[in-house]
């Protein structure tokens, strides 16, 4: 199934991302997670690449046996960090070799440790390199990232709206956002794309917030704005981790449900490989005969 085509036909869809964990056991125990989500019929689930490829082998493997074994479209992350472009090719045959047709290409983040990203010798620079190479010598459906809040290292909103369009340009066939807490962002930044001829399927990506100490460092990494009413109420029960997991599963559904009503072509969750957050929303979420309504059948 080629993800782009779905996303532009019929009504919304939802889907998940996972990290490959690091060891056997962790492999199994997010198996396990992947299928008490498979009951919410998810359009497909994306597997993460660990900083400077250190994952990659497990990107595969876990992204090989939820297709095979639980029946569940993939999309396997690839970045730029560590390859050359032989060495990516040789990643791109194994991804097709394993049965998967959709990618999602991205620069990457630097390895641990590293301040910044650099290109490794005789490998690509930016995510449109890589796409374009995709595009040019395989036949994958190529997923790339946005950002409605700007990228951390883009010199400004407009720069960091033609890197999109570069994506697109060099074959991308939709794009999924970096997660947001304010949905006008990302309608602020669709309207921004569509102005500039971007055309694609922008898929806002969002993410349960569960841990105050943990949304606080990811939001610091990413740049994402917390607006400040959620903030204060993140604040106040700060010392109360049930009540912040309570507030960030219904701040996340009203956020899906304004999304849904207001015709965006999916939603995609960043797990962070716990299935009970995102299911709750979900959950309610289908359960709404309003949201219902709007949602595809897998």
């Amino acid at each position: 199934m080629k993800i782009g085509q779905t996303l532009r036909a019929g009504r919304p869809r939802f889907s998940f991302e996972f990290f490959p964990p690091k060891t056997d056991a962790g492999v199994e125990t997010l198996l396990e997670t992947v299928r008490a989500l498979r009951i919410l019929n998810p359009s497909f689930v994306s597997v993460t690449y660990g900083a400077g490829g250190s994952t990659r082998a497990r990107t595969f493997e876990v992204a090989r046996r939820i297709k095979a074994e639980l029946e569940i479209e993939v999309l396997a992350h690839v970045t730029c960090v560590g390859s050359t472009r032989d060495d990516l090719r040789t990643i791109f045959r194994d991804v097709r070799d394993a049965g998967i047709e959709n990618v999602m290409a991205l620069r990457g983040d630097p390895p641990k440790g590293a301040e910044r990203f650099e290109v490794t010798p005789g490998g690509l620079r930016y995510a449109s390199e890589l796409i374009a190479m995709l595009s040019s010598e395989f036949d994958f459906e190529i997923g790339a990232a946005a950002y409605p809040e700007v990228h951390p290292e883009a010199e400004s909103p407009e720069s960091d709206l033609a890197a999109a369009q570069r994506k697109v340009s060099a074959g991308a066939t939709f794009l999924t956002t970096q997660m947001f807490f304010d949905n006008e962002a990302y309608f602020d930044f669709v309207k921004r794309a569509r102005a500039a001829g971007i055309d694609v399927p922008i898929v806002p990506g969002l993410m349960p917030i569960t841990s105050y100490e943990q949304i606080a460092h990811i939001t610091k990494m990413c740049g994402t704005r917390i607006p400040q009413a959620l903030l204060a109420e993140l604040e106040s029960r700060s010392g109360e981790p049930e009540a912040v997991g309570d507030l960030g599963v219904a701040y996340c559904t009203l956020q899906c449900a304004e999304l849904l009503s207001r015709g965006v072509p999916g939603i995609h969750f960043y797990t962070l490989n716990k299935s009970p957050a995102t299911r709750a929303v979900v959950s309610a979420l289908l359960a709404s005969r309003t949201s219902n309504a709007l949602l595809a059948p897998a």
